[in-house]
């Protein structure tokens, strides 16, 4: 998804007043975007707290700045400027984090995104976790407060079109249940249960922004006594699972028995690619077909 976000920066955010900050990274990706900005595309070097700090400086100024790294050092490294600089004034700054979850597989847990969203929701930064290539351009048309992109692949099926993009999209219908599956993993998740018989699968919502707030009429009434399945490579705590618990129990909508899964660290105390944790993880395609399959 990087190499959309820096072709809808070089094609629509090429303005005076649009800083592009980086924290030594965004190389055999970025280029263009360093290109189009000149001298306002700026490399902090290693030092995330002060790349955070200069972005609030900028922003106080009255510049529209992104901030981007790969995630951990983007929302991690410098929560406590993130918390400080940019949240206490409220500023409309765009944190961006590369590589959500395990994407960043064998580099280690240094590197893995697991407790992103919960972090950032905390802070009450508008959180993003887009599906498609195609969502970077409608997330970014809306940047009126800080905001966390967390990007990873765009996993569709091949040759599929995606639907408009809406915080809550739903990209199949079924009959068994309601899945609402995280940003990349709905793409995952599309490609596991597509062939499946509309009376075998359940209803497939992608979800790419937190907020009870968001939740469509249309998801709660598919609800009623069904099953309930989420899946997210994020931790339990604070993710879209712990969200969407909160808001049916506020809204009192009924529900049946919810299967949630998510990021489990490391079960086997070993480190692999992406597809290796998400496998122990129970969130790759195989296991969320055979999720649904096994309550035939």
């Amino acid at each position: 998804m990087r190499r959309a976000l820096a072709k809808e920066i070089t094609a629509k955010w090429n303005h005076p007043d649009v800083f592009f900050l980086t924290g030594d990274l965004g190389f055999m990706a970025l280029e263009e975007v360093r290109s189009a900005l000149g001298t306002r595309f700026v490399n902090t070097g290693v030092a995330e707290q002060n790349m955070v700090g200069i972005a609030a400086g900028l922003a106080r100024g009255g510049h529209k700045v992104f901030v981007y790294s790969i995630a951990p050092f983007c929302y991690a490294r410098p929560f406590e400027q993130i918390r400080n600089d940019i949240c206490m004034a409220n500023l409309p700054i765009c944190l961006i984090g590369n590589g959500g979850g395990y994407a960043y597989g064998p580099m280690g847990p240094t590197h893995h995104a697991l407790e992103d969203c919960a972090a950032m929701s905390a802070l009450g930064v508008r959180v993003l976790v887009p599906a498609f290539d195609e969502d970077i351009a409608p997330m970014l048309s809306s940047l009126t407060t800080a905001t966390y992109l967390r990007l990873g692949y765009d996993e569709r099926p091949a040759k599929m079109a995606t639907p408009t993009y809406a915080p809550w999209r739903k990209l199949l219908t079924g009959s068994r249940g309601v899945l609402a599956a995280l940003g990349p993993l709905g793409g995952v998740a599309w490609g596991a249960l597509q062939d499946l018989p509309e009376e075998a699968r359940p209803s497939l919502w992608v979800v790419s922004e937190l907020g009870t707030q968001l939740i469509p009429t249309e998801f709660y009434e598919q609800l009623s006594d069904n099953s309930l399945y989420v899946i997210e490579e994020h931790v339990a705590a604070g993710g879209l699972g712990m969200h969407l618990a909160y808001a049916i129990s506020q809204n009192k909508h009924p529900c049946g028995p919810l299967r949630h899964r998510y990021a489990l660290g490391y079960p086997s105390g070993r480190y692999g690619s992406q597809s290796f944790h998400r496998a122990e993880c129970g969130l790759d395609a195989n296991s969320i077909r055979q999720m649904i399959l096994s309550e035939l």
